[in-house]
């Protein structure tokens, strides 16, 4: 889970604080070295630590914060807004510029997912902006990274504008041309990486840079590498006019160092993030947000608009209705796993809940919920629209089907007849409030 190593660390540290009703300065201090030491092993550049320290420990012993009622919470809330300002302060949206097509130049080093994060930005800028994109393929050194841009543009259902091994800065001033001919938008260049910077990919990236006068600059980098991160996007940085950097894998960055460091050395923003595997797994880069992760308060925003992404309305105002009449069956439970795993991972949802850190390292099983689609697509139309048919004999057929026991279809159906009894409460208003209709399935 993202962050997991520092958020836990910086929650012990605020249980000590907050379990006094007055604190001394000498009692802050001593926190802010756990807390700087927290930072230090979470791979945070250590000029930006000190800087960060200094700035919340100036604002802590102020007697706004240790003469308050509640001392150890107006901690958390200084820690919390210096978080975000260290990352940025508020979002950092595109930037199209007045000429179109737009060119958005990606950049960055071999394995950092440039050439997939092409893919999801194009299908991003497709869903949310309402945009033509085109794929320019320019990097022709690495053994099929044409051949993956394909694949990828495949999936977004985006073009790829394509010239084999021709030079990469013709190839870019090329698909600016076909883009304009074909009324596409935006065009985004994938450029070659390496393996680490040298002279010659800057050069060429400089050059392409200057042919097409992108309106965006992005350099793609590996969150999980940490401080390598950091220091990759500082030299990238001083080479080319970066407007915003893409942090990837940033599901599986326990540390957070990148993160926390990429902002303050380069002075530019993060504008996405790379939270899976799938082109569907990118999401707006929120500092406010991202610190409400990092010190266990949830993110309650960006789950609602994921929910609203992934769930369709119609489809929530009929489940509503199979609800009210009792006719929610097995082909609606399936729907609804399928729906919440849209959203993204199971343990990355859990991390967006307020609270949900204090529960203890509460893991989701993804194994357990394969399993139970595995089962249910055993089963006949007849038998999901109809569980009440599933005798004994029909369970072990299922079992078999699925490669799963007769104790794991009889623990489903189970959890099935308990969803659509509280289903139903929720359709008949027990416990219904005011607003808007549909929202999150309540099986799982």
């Amino acid at each position: 889970m993202a962050f997991e190593g520092i958020s836990g660390k910086l929650q012990a540290v605020f249980k000590k604080l907050t379990g006094k009703g007055r604190l001394s300065e000498k009692e802050v201090r001593d926190a802010m070295r756990e807390i700087k030491l927290a930072l230090l092993e979470a791979d945070v550049n250590f000029l930006v630590v000190k800087d960060f320290i200094a700035k919340v420990t100036a604002r802590a012993v102020g007697s706004d914060v240790l003469e308050s009622l509640t001392p150890g919470q107006q901690i958390i809330k200084v820690v919390n807004e210096e978080l975000t300002a260290l990352m940025g302060s508020g979002n950092a949206k595109l930037e199209f510029g007045s000429t179109k097509p737009a060119v958005i130049l990606m950049a960055g080093l071999q394995g950092a997912g440039k050439t997939t994060m092409c893919g999801k930005l194009a299908l991003y800028l497709k869903k949310h902006y309402g945009k033509a994109p085109l794929l320019a393929a320019c990097d022709i050194y690495r053994p099929a990274a044409i051949e993956q841009l394909k694949i990828v543009g495949g999936k977004a259902e985006t073009p790829v504008f394509e010239r084999g091994t021709e030079n990469p800065v013709e190839t870019a001033k090329a698909a600016v041309e076909f883009a304009k001919k074909q009324f596409l938008d935006v065009v985004i260049v994938d450029t070659a990486g390496r393996l680490h910077i040298d002279d010659q990919m800057m050069d060429e990236l400089k050059r392409i840079q200057e042919a097409v006068r992108p309106a965006e600059i992005l350099l793609v980098v590996d969150a999980m590498t940490g401080q390598d991160a950091v220091n990759v996007a500082k030299t990238f940085n001083e080479i080319v006019p970066l407007t915003g950097v893409i942090l990837t894998k940033l599901d599986g960055d326990t540390r957070g160092g990148a993160a926390l460091s990429v902002r303050a050395v380069t002075n530019k923003p993060i504008k996405f993030s790379g939270i899976g595997e799938k082109l569907t797994d990118i999401e707006p880069f929120h500092p406010d947000r991202m610190a409400s992760r990092i010190l266990g308060m949830g993110d309650m925003l960006t789950l609602i608009e994921k929910a609203q992404q992934s769930f369709d309305e119609k489809k929530a105002m009929e489940l509503e209705r199979k609800m009210r009449n009792d006719s929610f069956d097995l082909n609606d439970f399936l729907e609804q796993m399928e729906q919440m795993q849209n959203m993204g991972s199971m343990d990355e949802l859990l991390a967006m809940i307020p609270g949900a850190s204090k529960m203890g390292n509460v893991k989701v099983d993804e194994k357990q919920m394969a399993r139970t689609k595995a089962i249910v697509q055993s089963m006949t139309k007849e038998e999901r629209s109809n569980p009440d048919i599933l005798n004994a004999g029909r369970r072990r057929r299922i079992a078999k089907g699925s490669g799963t026991t007769i104790q794991d279809v009889n623990r489903l159906m189970n959890q099935f007849e308990s969803s659509k009894k509280l289903m139903k409460q929720f359709a008949g208003g027990k416990f219904k409030k005011k607003g808007k209709r549909g929202g999150f399935p309540f099986g799982f």
